[in-house]
């Protein structure tokens, strides 16, 4: 029934030509979520049942709390979960309201308006955040409120710096590190790609990033396969942050490429080719649990996980400078410093780890012996290049491969000639 009703309201959504960003999350992406944000404390619930709370900031029409609802009760029957969450799209917003209110739940928790310039759970903590926030669209209509409140620091939600306002997906996942609750809150929140890499060093993608990897709050981030979604195949993300990770995890980032666990739909919906069936989920999941440089395959599916340092991810941006010279080739010194030369000035990305009086010795000076770094330039930034860092090389045909493969060709083209026209 739940994949029924997505499907009506996929296709009402597409009558009123909704962006490609705003798009419906299917049932099977929730549950890893869900599997994802209880796994830490499975054991306890089932024990001892719980009394929690889950905020969803874009919960459309509120598929994700409710999926995690029936997750916990499937745990434990003792299990309480205490929904909120905010949609800013009428239509969807009604339908939430109207399913939790069938449903006997939290329907007060339910409320209307736009995250990002009107929050309406300002002051709130939550236990569990589960989220598909839009991606790929401006926040150019909020900028006015968003630009306001970054101002207010990190008394506000958007402290660290503020995202290109071409995409506001990365303010959605600020918005929801806000509201985690201290020591324990969980966060599992779907971005594309742009979030892992895009800003040049201290733009406020990058800081955004910063922020996160140096306060320790990743967890993991797990790419999934394309063709997941209804109204988009593009590549996509889970990330999980959490504000109490567990002591193995202190100081590291688990990055799990899940991008090849899927299974084939016998029938599309849509953009949605794949599913995740339930050996998908247990995959990733022993992946995830494990916390280990491995790989994993069972049934055709395969999974890989890598642990890294939360410093890895991170560059130190240096402005390299070439010296002024007189007719000696002796460089020109202002009040004992070395003057650059116009229109001459390079950068350097340094990893955080290494030391950069070295990296020049090696890598800047051999080449350019008057090259000198202006330290007061100097900008640290964060970038994950997951697709580098998962990438395999395959090594190309060999010439000799080729060359035969070449001959044969010609074989078969000169038999099909000479059936075509005779000896």
């Amino acid at each position: 029934m739940g994949y029924i009703f997505e499907e009506l309201i996929r296709k009402f959504s597409e009558s009123y030509d909704e962006q490609a960003g705003a798009h419906f999350t299917s049932r099977d992406v929730i549950y890893l979520m869900t599997e994802i944000l209880v796994a830490p404390e499975k054991d306890k619930i089932k024990a001892e049942g719980c009394t929690k709370t889950a905020y969803d900031m874009a919960m459309g029409t509120s598929q994700m709390l409710g999926c995690l609802t029936e997750r916990l009760t499937d745990i434990s029957e003792e299990a309480n979960l205490t929904c909120f969450g905010q949609e800013f799209n009428p239509e969807t917003y009604a339908i939430a309201k109207a399913d939790m209110l069938i449903k006997g739940g939290n329907a007060s928790g339910m409320l209307y308006g736009d995250t990002l310039s009107d929050d309406k759970f300002s002051g709130y903590e939550f236990d569990y955040i589960i989220s598909n926030p839009p991606f790929g669209i401006d926040w150019k209509r909020e900028k006015t409120e968003v630009e306001a409140e970054a101002k207010r620091g990190y008394d506000g939600r958007f402290g660290p710096g503020l995202p290109a306002i071409s995409d506001g997906q990365m303010l959605f996942m600020l918005n929801g590190i806000k509201k985690l609750k201290k020591g324990s809150g969980r966060m599992a929140i779907i971005q594309n790609g742009s979030s892992l890499f895009t800003g040049d060093a201290g733009s406020g993608a990058s800081e955004i990033r910063r922020y996160v990897l140096e306060g320790d709050m990743v967890e993991a981030i797990i790419q999934m396969p394309t063709d997941l979604f209804y109204n988009t195949g593009i590549s996509t993300y889970i990330w999980v942050l959490t504000k109490g990770k567990p002591a193995k995890r202190l100081g590291k980032v688990q990055l799990i490429d899940a991008s090849k666990c899927f299974v084939k739909r016998r029938k599309n919906i849509g953009n949605k080719r794949v599913d995740l069936d339930d050996n998908c989920i247990a995959l990733i999941m022993k992946a995830y649990m494990d916390f280990a440089d491995d790989e994993y395959t069972e049934n055709g599916l395969s999974v890989e996980s890598k642990i890294f340092e939360n410093e890895y991810f991170g560059f130190t941006k240096v402005t390299v400078e070439t010296a002024q010279t007189d007719e000696n080739g002796t460089p020109v010194l202002k009040k004992g410093k070395m003057q650059p030369v116009k229109g001459a000035s390079d950068s350097e990305i340094i990893p955080l780890g290494d030391d950069i009086d070295e990296y020049m010795e090696k890598n800047v000076l051999p080449y350019n012996p008057l090259a000198f770094l202006d330290r007061k330039k100097d900008k640290t930034g964060y970038e994950i290049p997951f697709t580098r860092l998962f990438y395999r090389f395959t090594a190309p045909q060999s010439s000799e491969d080729i060359f035969a493969d070449i001959k044969a060709l010609e074989a078969e083209e000169t038999e099909l000639m000479k059936e075509l026209f005779g000896q």
